[in-house]
């Protein structure tokens, strides 16, 4: 395959427990499907159970046309922007699903979804923790992959809950000493 920046050859890398293709010269990296959720659910596993699949996700993205050709299957790629804080522009071809991402996108990608994490309501982690749950006997995962993605979200609510309520952080805290 080649970069469909640069047109080098993109060699084999391993990215945490994915294995890439990374171009030489300009260090984009090609994500066969799925890939890029396998790598983000690494790097930043409280993210777990945040899909990254921006292309599902019309309300928050914006697409447009590129000149860029999917290194895996010759069709045109589509630049999709993702997000406000900063945006994420990010290369997917629409027919074998792969993405690309250029040099330290992968990173701005993460630490976005940490922003996510970090401004969801109470109530956010409710619902997400319903889904979550149904999830584990409909989701396209598997049960154990779910039910992680299910408590993840129930130990981010516990933490939200007490970000939210200080009274009932330092009345737990008093608990935790008196039973020392």
């Amino acid at each position: 395959m080649n970069c469909p920046k640069c047109t080098r050859v993109l060699a084999a890398q391993r990215f945490g427990p994915v294995q890439v293709d990374e171009c030489p010269g300009c260090r984009g990296i090609w994500f066969d499907a799925d890939e890029l959720r396998r790598a983000k659910d690494h790097s930043q596993p409280d993210a777990n159970w945040l899909d990254f699949e921006v292309w599902t996700r019309g309300d928050q993205v914006r697409s447009s046309a590129t000149a860029l050709r999917c290194p895996a299957c010759a069709k045109g790629l589509v630049a999709l922007r993702y997000g406000d804080d900063p945006p994420v522009e990010i290369d997917h071809c629409p027919a074998c699903r792969g993405t690309w991402l250029d040099s330290g996108e992968f990173r701005k990608v993460v630490d976005g979804l940490a922003r996510e994490l970090d401004t969801k309501s109470r109530a956010d982690y409710v619902r997400a923790a319903l889904a979550e749950a149904r999830e584990i006997l409909t989701g396209p995962e598997g049960v154990v992959s779910e039910w992680r993605d299910f408590t993840t979200v129930l130990r981010l609510l516990q933490y939200r809950f007490l970000i939210e309520n200080p009274r009932a952080a330092a009345a737990i805290a008093v608990a935790q000493q008196t039973i020392r």
